[in-house]
């Protein structure tokens, strides 16, 4: 019986105790920014792309 009470004791805590709570809130911030960051860069990269492509295509077009 004793180990019964024991380990509900524990199990109780355990269910109380919110520190672990703090860091999985963290972790999905950390990452949500991530997924933005990512998505940004991503979308940055392809308007980059756009201009030097555009750019190239003016260079090397021949004037007449």
């Amino acid at each position: 019986m004793r180990i019964i009470e024991r380990s509900k004791d524990v199990a109780i805590r355990l269910w109380k105790d919110e520190s672990g709570a703090s860091l999985l809130e963290y972790a999905v911030l950390i990452g949500l920014i991530t997924a933005a960051t990512i998505t940004a860069i991503s979308g940055l990269g392809t308007a980059i792309n756009g201009k030097f492509t555009a750019m190239t295509t003016t260079l090397t077009t021949p004037t007449q």
